[in-house]
């Protein structure tokens, strides 16, 4: 067998060998194709059907709130101090130990003042509190 020698007007092979690209992209499409029907199967379930009831809430979550002054009230109820509140809602929890908490702050309160009243809902033993705001 001889070899040719390199001559100048062969020019070099500058292509992409695409085989092995089109090997992993069928491999891929294969699992593709066997992993797709497993990932649809579900149980069909026919559920039993009842009569239309309403939520069983037993008492609407108080409703704490600060206004541009920072004056503190419990469902409308004005509140002189931190003390009253935390009180005041440990008495709540004693009778309700389910009990939530709405917060409705002025947006010109300071972050200060509403920290002190979530302390306060915390040392309470309340765990449920809600920031109320409104829609833009």
């Amino acid at each position: 067998m001889a070899f040719k020698p390199h001559s100048e007007d062969q020019d070099s092979i500058s292509e992409i060998n695409v085989t092995p690209l089109v090997d992993v992209m069928l491999v891929l499409v294969i699992i593709l194709l066997v992993t797709a029907p497993l990932l649809t199967q579900s149980v069909h379930v026919t559920l039993p059907k009842t009569a239309e009831t309403t939520a069983d809430i037993n008492e609407q979550p108080l409703q704490i709130s600060i206004d541009a002054q920072g004056a503190i009230s419990i469902n409308k109820t004005p509140i002189v101090d931190l003390v009253t509140l935390e009180t005041t809602l440990k008495t709540k929890l004693a009778t309700n130990p389910e009990i939530g908490v709405h917060l409705y702050a002025d947006q010109s309160v300071t972050y200060a003042k509403v920290a002190e009243v979530m302390a306060a809902v915390q040392h309470a033993g309340i765990a449920k509190l809600a920031f109320v705001t409104v829609e833009k």
